[in-house]
């Protein structure tokens, strides 16, 4: 079973992806160092909140956007 973590740090790395920034690029746009980064983009960060919607921020994206559609399979 998939965390939540681990679906959230796909969506963002998938939007970060489509946007054709780097993660280094997106890191120092998000300030967020880059190995942090990698670790939320692989599942194994939890971000808060706020984070959160910088990400969507930087990404240009409703933070809706970066959340999977159901949390009920993902919850550990």
């Amino acid at each position: 079973m998939n965390s939540i973590r681990y679906d959230v740090g796909r969506l963002i790395k998938e939007k970060r992806i489509e946007s054709g920034m780097t993660q280094e690029a997106f890191a120092l746009l998000a300030k967020v160092d880059r190995s942090y980064m990698g670790r939320i983009e692989r599942g194994k960060a939890n971000i808060s909140i706020e984070l959160l919607y910088r990400l969507a921020f930087v990404l240009k994206c409703e933070v809706y956007e970066l959340l999977p559609k159901s949390t009920v399979d993902s919850i550990d």
